[in-house]
């Protein structure tokens, strides 16, 4: 739950997404103070990309606000995207360019400037870059096309990270990798990352948003959804059944 002697970071009021007749989420509320990892949990469909494109204000809200480092991304979304790193589950990746074409654009199009090269030489060492820059991105491997879209959302240091679905597609080895990156960046930075996977949940979460249907279930942390066997039940039915594919 919020610790009200954090500052929020992230926080949905009521969100509610319809398309005609479709409800893609409905009345969505939690709030996330700084310095904490937060998994968005759920089954494909349950309403986890649609949430946080709202977030991240790259969808409107048919009714409520969200907010990132106080500021109303519906209409300040500007001043709260330069507390923001957002990583979609398709990341926005040019397959022409290279990696250092890639991240110079990014920094040239957030006004980095001076910190431009600093701040380059951060992420491609946080993001084990070295060996790929002059490559095209096209012909980068999934788990090394991850790592250039996390140092895009890393580029000018934002204190909140978003990330859909960041290990899909990635092998054992890179999951591994990516979860212990984000246990160094849950830190110093705010994070909340979706996932269908439980195991994601305890290998990197201090509390989880369980969501279906559009509608948060529950909300706590990842040992209070074990002991909550009802819910836990709940979970594995919504996705199938697939627990011996996600727990260890």
């Amino acid at each position: 739950m919020a610790d009200v002697t954090r500052r929020i970071m992230i926080e949905a009021k009521g969100l509610s997404k319809y398309y005609g007749p479709f409800v893609a989420i409905k009345d969505v509320s939690f709030s996330i103070p700084e310095g904490q990892i937060v998994s968005f949990l759920g089954p494909n469909g349950a309403g986890k990309s649609t949430t946080m494109k709202i977030l991240a204000g790259y969808l409107a809200a048919s009714a409520g606000t969200a907010h990132i480092a106080g500021f109303d991304m519906t209409v300040e979304r500007l001043q709260g995207a330069r507390h923001l790193g957002y990583l979609p589950e398709n990341g926005p990746l040019y397959n022409d360019m290279t990696p250092i074409d890639l991240l110079t654009f990014f920094g040239q199009a957030r006004e980095l400037n001076a910190r431009l090269k600093e701040r380059i030489a951060v992420v491609v060492e946080r993001c084990s870059l070295q060996d790929v820059m002059e490559k095209p991105i096209g012909k980068l491997s999934r788990g090394y096309r991850q790592r250039v879209g996390l140092a895009q959302a890393l580029l000018h240091d934002p204190s909140v990270l978003i990330m859909d679905e960041p290990t899909a597609g990635l092998d054992p080895n890179q999951i591994r990798d990516f979860r212990e990156n984000i246990k160094v960046l849950g830190k110093t930075k705010t994070i909340l990352i979706s996932t269908h996977i439980l195991q994601e949940v305890e290998a990197v979460a201090d509390r989880v948003i369980l969501i279906h249907d559009g509608r948060v279930l529950f909300d706590g942390t990842p040992f209070a959804l074990r002991e909550g066997a009802s819910l836990e039940q709940t979970f594995y039915r919504l996705t199938g059944g697939a627990s011996g594919a996600t727990r260890r």
